[in-house]
């Protein structure tokens, strides 16, 4: 008697894969531009709500961090139970929070929100992926991971429009910004609800390491905190900085020995340690730095530094954003036909890192097409490395293991944005203090006296103050850049070592072959 076919085994078509992704494709957005809209307006947000430069750091490291500490996690139990379920868990955390955001009073309470924000960010991207993972192979997928850029780009172009829209909005206001994504997520919950059938494969009998995870984002945590407040609050030198880094130390050693002897890790050690996972995981954590890092201090940077209104500054940004649109749709089609992913990843890392290059020397003069070509180059650097990195882990393990591989490529390149906006942050803000004190000695105004070290309402100050401030936020930003460039020049040389193969068909890697009865028995 033969046996049924399995119903997992048969790829869907075309049409079928659109009207799941179709869902998806929204909650993805919802979860995006709600970050993008946010971007742009924080300067105002943070200056409204009275917070310094290290808080404004802080509401993004928050929900980056968050995020990234839950990320693998979510792939773990993406691996153990049902995909949807998981995911419509998450677009509830998300929309809450979304809406406490909205309501906030102070920065404290928007940090706060901001984690329990990004728990809901670090499901929602790593699920999309595992669930187009589990529908398509890994050379289908670059078509589809095109299709996920473009919503990347469409959100980042459209949510500093409109986030810039918004805030200027006298009848709106910036909560507004957070409360978008309440309905946006509500109609993606809908349409997935509806169209989303997966064929799930449960596992209950394994576990979830949550010793793992806890000990990761214990010891990240921690050596951010460190990254934030050394040089401001206590010495490089100090105690302070001796349990700081000598607990983060500890904490993470502890997880690696966890991870190695668990049997169902969150980070798992056996696909890390292989080359081509390793070298796309050294790769995305350098991009993540840099993209991550680098970028979300333009929209300061527009508004701060050159004076132009939060609408303006979301537009100055479109060439970033246009990049990361046009390069992600055509490397995705192009890996689709070839099968080749390697090229796309050197060329974009190679350009991500020259325009960074050329951004590393902007000030508070910087001809705007001289920044337009430069942040065009670092777009478009990102839109072909970014997704295509996520494939060489997805090809090379099998179906069981996509959630918690997803889960560790997505972990690292978030790590690496958290570790980038963190050091970034506190880099500029010192290199701000610093100039402010000169500019405003060379003033003959007591710094004590100017506030203008670390508040970010720029319409409050003096003229001359204001001045200097924006001097200073401008001529600092450069370093940011030139910082961006070093790390992601190291995404390069991870690149280059990738093994140059062709991407499988199938969305299961074939069972290995095993040996003949015969010649068992002749043993």
């Amino acid at each position: 008697m033969s046996l049924p076919a399995n119903p997992a085994a048969q790829p869907m078509t075309h049409r079928e894969v659109l009207r799941a992704l179709s869902g998806l494709l929204i909650v993805l957005f919802a979860a995006m531009i709600s970050s993008t809209v946010v971007s742009v307006a924080l300067p105002q947000i943070v200056g409204d709500l009275k917070g310094s430069q290290s808080q404004y750091t802080w509401v993004v490291t928050a929900m980056l961090l968050a995020s990234t500490a839950s990320t693998p996690i979510w792939g773990k139990l993406a691996d153990l139970f049902p995909k949807k379920r998981l995911l419509q868990i998450a677009i509830v955390i998300f929309s809450l929070a979304s809406l406490g955001c909205g309501l906030v009073q102070n920065t404290e309470q928007l940090i706060a929100l901001r984690v329990v924000q990004g728990l809901g960010m670090g499901a929602l991207q790593v699920l999309v992926q595992v669930i187009i993972g589990a529908m398509v192979s890994p050379k289908e997928r670059g078509r589809y991971n095109g299709y996920l850029g473009g919503v990347m780009a469409v959100s980042t172009v459209g949510g500093p429009l409109l986030g810039g829209a918004i805030t200027d909005a006298d009848w709106l206001g910036w909560q507004w910004c957070f409360f978008m994504a309440v309905p946006l997520t509500l109609i993606a919950l809908v349409m997935l609800t509806r169209t989303l059938h997966l064929v799930e494969t449960r596992r209950p009998e394994t576990k979830v390491d949550y010793a793992g995870a806890s000990l990761i984002a214990a010891g990240v945590s921690l050596l951010l905190l460190w990254v934030t407040f050394v040089d401001a609050e206590f010495a490089w030198i100090s105690w302070q900085t001796a349990a700081m880094v000598g607990g983060s130390v500890v904490l993470l050693g502890a997880a690696v020995w966890v991870e190695t002897r668990v049997s169902e890790p969150v980070v798992p050690i056996h696909v890390v340690k292989r080359r081509d996972p390793a070298l796309a995981i050294v790769a995305s954590l350098s991009v993540g730095m840099a993209m991550f890092g680098g970028a979300v201090f333009l929209g300061q940077y527009f508004q701060i530094a050159r004076g132009y209104s939060p609408t303006e500054a979301g537009l100055l940004t479109i060439p970033l954003m246009f990049g990361v649109l046009v390069s992600s749709a055509v490397a995705g089609r192009m890996v689709s036909r070839s099968g080749r992913v390697k090229p796309y990843i050197v060329a974009g890392t190679m350009v991500l890192t020259g325009g960074f290059l050329m951004l590393s020397a902007v000030d508070h003069e910087t001809s705007l097409v001289y920044m337009g070509v430069g942040m065009l180059a670092v777009g478009i650097g990102v839109g072909a490395a970014m997704q295509n990195l996520v494939l060489v882990v997805q090809n090379s393990v099998p179906l069981r293991e996509l959630g918690a591989a997803s889960g560790s490529i997505t972990f690292f390149r978030s790590l690496g944005g958290t570790i980038g906006v963190s050091v970034l942050g506190a880099v500029l803000a010192n290199q701000v203090a610093s100039k402010i004190a000169e500019g405003l000695a060379a003033l003959g105004i007591p710094v004590e006296g100017a506030t203008g070290g670390s508040s970010l309402d720029i319409g409050s100050m003096p003229a001359p103050v204001r001045e200097v401030v924006m001097a200073a936020y401008g001529d600092a930003t450069g370093h940011l850049f030139l910082l961006s460039a070093c790390i992601s020049a190291a995404g390069v040389v991870a690149a280059l070592f990738l093994t140059p193969v062709r991407l499988r068909d199938s969305v299961d890697l074939p069972e290995p072959e095993k040996e003949p009865a015969e010649s068992t028995a002749a043993v």
